[in-house]
């Protein structure tokens, strides 16, 4: 058994029984109310031939002007779900909408890769519709900028949570009289991120119902007077999810909670069920949570976990990164980590080691041990790394993305093969939506999750939501690996430890790691900083990551460390002191230059 990396013709309008992900082929966008013209740009620029479920649930109910909450699985076309209705509005208003009536939609994201991914769609489908211009604003760009292009004026305006409240407050120009839509796309991941306090300083500086100044031209029936519609897109529900619907939401119609409620699919007659005040996020007495409710994952998706002792992690994951690119070169994968560090250290370890072939003669060239183009993407690298990063990870035929969770979210790359989670997330909710990045909209796709012998209780937690994986071949991968040009195939295999090509390999690693003294340093950074992570799994998943389980040496080992955890936190330990006193010497020189003033 092997992974199946073969090529699929992708067929749009397939209908596999995919969840929400599942296509209406009989169902049109022209049948839920949209415009011809706008039809015809999510066919030609993002090759929508029909709408999907969530598409067909939430399009006509977001028409009818009513507040919305959307549970939906990751990777179902949400984004398209909430931006064609608010096209579609704007494109009829008569006069035309102009830049200087300032802003009319809002929608609020995460993270900066979603921002721009959100925007690139907007362009796509503002196409013909010139006159609507889309915007962004997000940390890490040039505020100047920014307030330059408020102050031109953007109809369609993508933002993240801190940089939206900080022009909110102090740009002057940025005009919102005419806001009618304010949209959270992912929800959750917003609150998780900690913006809990500024979404409830937006929605209380924007106020719930629309303002009564209105642009050029315009009647009071055509915007003024209609109620703010605000939408709620989650793929996960919580405490926190329910707090923000109850604050933002009047009552909402919710599309996608409950399976056995069918929508009509044309705007005339839809008939959505209702929910309103205290019982927001309530149904037959009990708060729906994703706790309790099955994950909705697509049903083409092959799940499949790899039990690994710690300290040959890191061999088997370089390789099954290499038996992926060999079968296959030209596909993508992302590779999951808890922290920037081990990003970080896993992405100059792929792009720099090297091993000489068995003959190890003079005249032997050394190549890359992976030969694949290799990305990197945290939340600590700065805004220009990150969008070179996902802007290329979106465009390239073949390439390895190795990141933290930032790209877990909403993101949409295309062709994506296969998602290896190397560390478990850190909540169980989020082992959906690092899935969620394969077999999009009805396309096939792999994942697997590394796991130690200790950690296989994560398993059983999975399967209380639906999510069931088979166990990988590990053992067949290894022996077909050449060890010295020779094929081998050990008779008494005893563990993944002692087998031959793993001691090899790990060697290689370990003497790769020790000979650059850069390396060096970031192998301990990214040991200290994952052993950290694993002391802050949180819930139920607490009893299954527990740090006394582990062996550190082990741990030390998956990192290519030859020295004892030990020495490398006291090695780490001592360059933290000396940052400290330098930092201690700098305070006190600044308060002598005071003094002397």
């Amino acid at each position: 058994m092997e992974l199946n990396l073969n090529k699929k013709k992708k067929q749009k309008t397939e209908n596999s029984s995919t969840g929400n992900s599942e296509v209406f082929a009989s169902c049109s966008f022209e049948s839920l109310g949209l415009h011809t013209t706008l039809c015809d740009q999510l066919k030609e620029r993002l090759g929508f031939e029909a709408p999907t479920l969530v598409q067909a649930q939430a399009i006509p109910v977001i028409l009818s002007g009513r507040h919305v909450l959307v549970n939906a699985a990751t990777g179902t076309g949400k984004t398209v779900a909430y931006l064609a209705p608010v096209i579609h509005q704007l494109q009829k208003c008569d006069p035309r909408i102009q830049r200087s009536d300032g802003t009319f939609a809002l929608v609020l994201v995460p993270t900066h890769e979603l921002c721009m991914q959100v925007y690139e769609i907007l362009q796509k489908l503002l196409h013909r519709f010139h006159w609507i211009v889309p915007g962004y604003i997000m940390g890490g760009e040039s505020r100047n900028k920014e307030k330059a292009r408020l102050r031109k004026g953007i109809s369609i305006l993508v933002a993240t949570p801190g940089r939206l409240l900080d022009h909110l407050k102090n740009t002057s120009s940025f005009s919102h009289t005419n806001l009618r839509w304010i949209i959270f796309d992912e929800a959750d991941r917003i609150l998780e991120l900690g913006y809990g306090k500024e979404i409830e300083d937006i929605l209380n500086i924007l106020g719930s119902k629309q303002q009564k100044s209105v642009g050029k031209g315009y009647t009071t029936s055509q915007i003024s007077e209609v109620q703010r519609q605000n939408v709620l897109l989650s793929a996960t529900l919580n405490e926190k999810v329910n707090h923000l619907a109850e604050i933002s939401l009047d009552n909402p119609v919710m599309v996608g909670l409950d399976k056995k409620i069918e929508l009509q699919l044309t705007h005339q007659d839809v008939k959505p069920m209702e929910f309103n005040g205290n019982d927001i996020l309530e149904k037959d007495g009990k708060l729906l949570s994703s706790s309790t409710e099955e994950y909705k994952l697509p049903t083409q998706l092959l799940q499949r976990y790899i039990k690994v002792p710690c300290g040959s992690r890191l061999v088997v994951l370089l390789a099954i990164l290499k038996h992926l690119f060999e079968k296959e070169p030209s596909q993508k994968v992302v590779v999951f980590f808890s922290t920037c560090d081990a990003v970080d250290f896993h992405y100059s370890l792929v792009s720099g080691f090297q091993r000489l072939s068995h003959q190890h003669s003079d005249t032997d060239v050394k190549q890359l041990f992976l030969k694949c183009n290799t990305l990197r993407l945290h939340g600590n690298m700065n805004h220009e790394d990150r969008r070179t990063t996902f802007h290329a990870f979106k465009t390239e035929k073949s390439a390895l993305l190795l990141s933290t969770d930032v790209a877990a979210r909403g993101l949409d790359f295309p062709k994506v093969r296969c998602i290896i989670q190397y560390d478990p997330p850190g909540e169980a909710t989020e082992y959906v939506h690092r899935v969620g990045r394969t077999a999009r909209i009805g396309e096939k796709g792999d994942s697997l999750l590394f796991l130690q012998p200790v950690e296989t209780d994560y398993l059983p937690g999975l399967e209380k939501h639906g999510v069931t994986l088979t166990e990988y071949p590990l053992q067949k991968l290894l022996d077909s690996f050449p060890l010295f040009g020779i094929r081998y195939h050990p008779k008494n295999f005893v563990s993944v430890d002692t087998h031959p090509w793993v001691v090899s390999l790990q060697k290689a690693l370990e003497s790769f790691t020790s000979s650059e003294l850069k390396m060096k340093k970031m192998a301990q950074n990214a040991f200290c900083s994952w052993v950290r992570a694993y002391t802050a799994h949180r819930g139920e998943l607490k009893g299954i990551f527990m740090v006394k389980k582990l062996h550190l040496g082990h741990v030390a080992r998956s990192f290519a460390l030859k020295e004892q955890p030990s020495l490398v936190n006291k090695s780490l330990q001592k360059q933290t002191k000396k940052r400290m006193r330098d930092q201690k010497q700098k305070n006190i020189s600044k308060k002598r230059k005071v003094g002397k003033r």
